[in-house]
C-alpha cells in the first residue's frame, strides 16, 4: 500500500511537470533550439527516462507557482471547512476535534487506520495535481496570445488562448474543491475515532 501511495504522489508532481516540459519544448522549437534532428539520435529508453525525471523535477520545483496561483485567483465564495462540516453534521458541534489542524487529524487517522486514511491522501494528492496543472496552462495561454500577433493562424491562436485560460482557472477551482473534499473526508472519518476528543483536549491542556 505504501508503494501505491508513493506512485500516486509521484504522478502528482510528474503530470504537472510534464505540462511544463511540453511548454518549454514548444519554446525550444519556436526558437529553433530544439529540433527533431537534435533528439532523433537519442535512444528511446534514455529519452523516456530523461522525460520522466525532468517532468518530476519541474513539477517539484514549480510547486510554489501552483500555490501562488491558488492564492491569487479570487474565490467565488469563501467556504470554511469546519462550518461546512457542522452544517452537515450538527451532532458534532461540541466535538473538540472539529477545529483542529487538518494535518494533525490526518496523522491521527493514519495511526488509527492506514487503509482508511488512503482515501484522504488520494484526494489531497489529486487536488494538488489538478491545481499544479493550472500555471503551465496559463503560460500556454500567454504563448497563444503572442501567436495571435506573430503566427500564421491568429483565429486559431485566439481560440486556444481563451480555452487555455478558462482551463487554467477551472483547474484552480477544481483543486480547491478536491482539497475541501479531502478536509471533509478527514473530519467525517475522525468523527468515528474513539477517544479522539479526549486526546485533543489533553493536548490542548498541555499546550496551554
Amino acid at each position: 500500500m505504501n508503494f501505491a501511495i508513493g506512485v500516486f504522489d509521484l504522478f502528482a508532481y510528474t503530470i504537472p511537470g510534464a505540462l511544463y516540459l511540453a511548454f518549454f519544448g514548444y519554446l525550444g522549437a519556436k526558437l529553433h533550439v530544439l529540433t527533431a534532428a537534435s533528439i532523433g539520435g537519442v535512444p528511446t529508453v534514455v529519452l523516456v527516462v530523461v522525460i520522466v525525471v525532468l517532468s518530476f523535477l519541474l513539477g517539484y520545483l514549480a510547486y510554489p507557482l501552483g500555490d501562488a496561483m491558488e492564492r491569487i485567483v479570487p474565490r467565488r465564495r469563501q467556504r470554511i471547512l469546519s462550518e461546512e462540516f457542522l452544517r452537515r453534521t450538527p451532532s458534532a458541534k461540541d466535538r473538540a476535534f472539529v477545529h483542529q489542524n487538518q494535518h494533525l487529524l490526518l496523522c491521527a487517522l493514519q495511526l488509527h487506520d492506514k487503509e482508511v486514511a488512503v482515501d484522504v491522501t488520494r484526494l489531497r494528492a489529486s487536488g494538488l495535481m489538478v491545481r499544479n496543472c493550472a500555471p503551465p496552462l496559463l503560460f500556454a495561454a500567454v504563448a497563444a496570445i503572442v501567436e495571435i500577433f506573430t503566427g500564421k493562424h491568429p483565429f486559431v491562436a485566439a481560440g486556444l488562448a481563451v480555452l487555455l485560460l478558462l482551463a487554467s482557472l477551472t483547474l484552480v477551482s477544481q483543486g480547491r474543491k478536491l482539497g475541501l473534499w479531502a478536509g471533509m473526508k478527514t473530519l467525517e472519518l475522525c468523527f468515528w475515532i474513539p477517544e479522539i476528543d479526549e486526546k485533543v483536549a489533553a493536548d490542548d491542556a498541555r499546550v496551554s
